[in-house]
């Protein structure tokens, strides 16, 4: 468990590395804001079909294979991006990144569950976004400092994380190999079944909400500030950036307090106010964007794992890869589209005027995603009750019936007579 948390924290930083260098990139490339977006885009857009063709080559090949390569992809792109010389360099690097990840978010999936207390799903789902978030949080805020206080800014962090790459090679390579293949190596088909399309239609589009927020900022916000407020600290952008993904992750274990359903609506709430300060405000100025930051972790955090949550209960066990396949990809579309938007909007208007728009526009499908979870699923309701008897009852002791004793004043476990001699004799005599 600890290498499958290992990997993925690791890979997701390097991953967001690049948040807040964007700006310094821009500026040394020369290239415009829409090829920016695309290539912050492309990370997103190539782990959506990654997760699809490489989630099932766990069962197929074992961990092991599939991680090694996960980890040879995520170097790849650590080191396009530390040898880049023109915006090609960093697109190759960003489609690496995404492959890696894509790949290797089965196998850490794989892994977590097989080694869990009882084989508690919940509890692996729990630990994987956990640590998916976490390291989305670091990754900005090493390379924020490192390029900061660090010699060469644009080399120093992915130094670092090829050293971290190496170390999860060693850990990787501790682990046991496959000793035949369980299944043959299929890309996963995304399937909703039809008794929980309702459900799963609102998860996917508050997840696809909670990503569009936290996707302006480690996209395009870090270069408003700097164009706009003079923020031009790479280290006070990525502390921005990891305060978003930090309120997440601290507020996710509220989610199994609350239950699924009430999270994503407090969730949703929060990243209402989050969006509305960006669209009020295009990411221009600096004490409204750090508040803008902390609603929008916070909602970010309740409505992305709420809505994780409800897939992991409603969904049939034999179609739950399927189903959770087709939820990451609203997640990853969430998270890369609306910067590509941005990115198209900034060819007619300023950048700060492009995120003020889709702020708002976002902000306005909030409600009507808050009044279909109200509606949906009336008949199959996720309560709190429900939610914790699903998810905490993972393993259950046999309970044997119990019958009557000889003279019937004493209840007596069935199989007391043979395990328990002198319990037997107290039985029999009443």
């Amino acid at each position: 468990m600890r290498t499958a948390v290992y990997l993925l924290v690791v890979l997701t930083a390097g991953a967001y590395l690049p948040s807040p260098l964007y700006p310094d990139y821009q500026q040394a490339f020369g290239f415009g804001d829409l090829t920016m977006t695309s290539i912050y885009a492309t990370f997103a857009l190539v782990s959506a079909p990654a997760l699809l063709l490489f989630g099932p080559a766990s069962d197929a090949l074992g961990p092991r294979t599939v991680l090694r390569a996960g980890l040879l992809a995520a170097a790849l792109g650590s080191c396009c991006f530390a040898l880049a010389s023109g915006p090609a360099w960093l697109l190759v690097g960003r489609a690496a990144q995404g492959t890696a990840l894509g790949a290797v978010t089965g196998a850490t999936s794989a892994l977590l569950v097989e080694r869990a207390a009882n084989r508690d799903r919940l509890r692996a789902s729990t630990v994987a976004s956990m640590g998916f978030v976490a390291g989305t949080a670091t990754g900005p805020l090493v390379a924020g400092v490192l390029a900061q206080y660090a010699p060469a800014p644009r080399l120093s962090p992915y130094l670092v994380h090829l050293a971290l790459l190496a170390v999860g090679w060693c850990l990787v390579s501790a682990l046991p190999a496959a000793t035949s293949r369980v299944s043959r190596w299929r890309p996963t088909r995304p399937r909703i079944p039809a008794g929980i399309r309702a459900s799963f239609t609102t998860a996917a589009a508050s997840g696809f909400l909670a990503w569009t927020g936290a996707g302006l900022f480690l996209a395009v916000v870090p270069v408003v500030l700097g164009r706009r407020a003079g923020v031009e600290n790479p280290a006070i952008t990525g502390a921005l950036l990891c305060a978003v993904l930090t309120c997440s992750v601290l507020i996710q274990p509220l989610v199994t307090r609350f239950g699924p359903r009430l999270a994503q609506l407090l969730g949703l709430g929060a990243l209402l106010s989050g969006l509305v300060l960006l669209a009020l405000t295009g990411g221009g100025s600096l004490s409204v964007t750090v508040i803008a930051a902390v609603a929008t972790g916070v909602g970010h955090g309740l409505t992305y794992s709420g809505a994780g949550a409800t897939i992991d209960v409603v969904a049939p066990e034999r179609q739950r890869a399927g189903v959770t396949s087709a939820l990451y990809i609203a997640f990853y579309a969430g998270a890369g589209l609306p910067a590509v938007v941005v990115g198209l909007l900034t060819r007619w208007h300023d950048m700060a005027t492009a995120v003020s728009w889709l702020g708002a526009v976002a902000a306005s499908l909030v409600p009507i995603v808050v009044m279909a979870l109200l509606l949906a699923d009336r008949n199959r309701r996720v309560s709190r009750t429900e939610f914790r008897a699903r998810t905490t009852a993972t393993y259950q002791p046999f309970r044997e019936p119990r019958r009557f004793g000889r003279f019937g004043r004493r209840d007596v476990p069935a199989h007391q007579d043979r395990l328990e001699p002198a319990d037997t004799e107290f039985s029999r005599s009443g």
